[in-house]
């Protein structure tokens, strides 16, 4: 199969979306990779290595999907690209569509083959080439948090962890799952007092038992969730609805309650966000206050930190990306179940039923 590996474009984004020892190894299985000129210098992959690795470099973004069967990428194609999408093209990338109904009606419009990383799900439930991301921005959650409670960034001027005789700065986490988990991680490690809220009782016996007391569960309700909030300096948005668009669980009023120089971090973002005051920001303009709150609501956080993201990523897609590289879309999914669910559009019709059901969109799934 010709494979085509663009430059992103989104703001930021340095991120690529295969290494070149992904590119060695798609090579070395007998396909032609094409990769946009400078695609990996934000992860400092040089033109040289990729070519070492058996690539042919392309100057533009236009010349890689003209000659490509399929398009490997990290995030969802912007309204620049969405004119170089030929039919039956695959394309293979993080997507979240039930945030995107633009792109998702150029994806049908153009009949693109569009495999989505997030939705990608494995026998027990797991997402696994979601899973990367989720610890990068479940980690850099934390780190941005500290960050922002800094007086000299408008924050409360707190320190996470305090020091002896002060007290600790406390961190609400919204969500139980990897994204959550990393947070508070990062957040036990620098010391804060940190709450997880989840609904799945499984979720929370698991999490008290990896973090040995060093941080309180709770029951996601509402009246939890607003002790918490208004009691917080930091709150981590880290919900998750496979493929669907997050829950609203915390109002804008609980939000305005919160003390002024409080951060809100919402991972969800890309998702459309589970605090009411979130709206997507960029690493140029990353924050904004509501009633003196600071909010951090970066759809792709883990784009700063793009050499440890793009190594990682790549671990988790090269995978599937082989697979659908020598099998096909449509073989590749009847030998391997967990890519059904990875198939987002085809034949000009949503495929995933979450995404339609958000968007209003005729559901029309695979069959083969």
């Amino acid at each position: 199969m010709i494979i085509g590996v663009p430059k992103e474009i989104k703001i930021s984004e340095s991120r690529v979306g295969l290494t070149e020892a992904g590119v060695k190894q798609l090579v070395s299985e007998g396909h032609k990779v094409f990769v946009q000129e400078n695609a990996g210098l934000g992860c400092q992959i040089s033109n040289e290595e990729y070519v070492k690795a058996g690539a042919e470099i392309l100057p533009t973004a236009k010349d890689v999907y003209e000659k490509s069967e399929m398009i490997i990428k990290v995030k969802e194609p912007l309204p620049d690209e969405y004119d170089l999408m030929q039919e039956n093209q695959i394309l293979y990338t993080y997507l979240h569509l039930a945030a995107e109904p633009k792109l998702t009606k150029v994806l049908c419009e153009r009949k693109v083959k569009a495999v989505a990383y997030e939705t990608i799900q494995d026998a027990d439930g797991s997402l696994p080439l979601l899973t990367p991301m989720s610890e990068v921005a479940g980690r850099m959650a934390t780190q941005v948090g500290a960050f922002y409670l800094q007086k000299d960034k408008g924050g409360k001027g707190i320190l996470l962890g305090g020091v002896t005789g002060v007290h600790k700065a406390k961190v609400a986490v919204i969500g139980g799952g990897v994204v959550g988990v990393n947070a508070a991680k990062m957040a036990v490690g620098l010391g804060a007092d940190v709450t997880i809220l989840d609904v799945n009782r499984g979720r929370l016996e698991y999490l008290d038992h990896i973090f040995d007391g060093r941080i309180k569960t709770l029951y996601s309700n509402s009246q939890n969730i607003e002790t918490e909030v208004m009691q917080s300096d930091l709150l981590i948005g880290a919900v998750l609805l496979t493929g669907q668009k997050a829950p609203t669980l915390v109002s804008k009023q609980l939000v305005e309650s919160m003390s002024a120089g409080s951060v809100v971090v919402d991972v969800a973002v890309d998702q459309g966000g589970c605090i009411e005051t979130c709206k997507p920001t960029s690493h140029k303009e990353p924050t904004f206050e509501v009633g003196g709150v600071i909010h951090y609501c970066v759809p792709n956080m883990p784009g700063v930190v793009a050499r440890t993201s793009t190594y990682a990523l790549t671990n988790a897609t090269f995978k599937y990306g082989s697979i659908i590289a020598a099998m096909g879309v449509e073989d590749a999914i009847a030998k391997y179940p967990s890519l059904y669910k990875g198939l987002n559009v085809y034949g000009g019709y949503v495929a995933y039923e979450p995404v339609a059901k958000d968007l209003n969109l005729e559901y029309k799934p695979y069959q083969a």
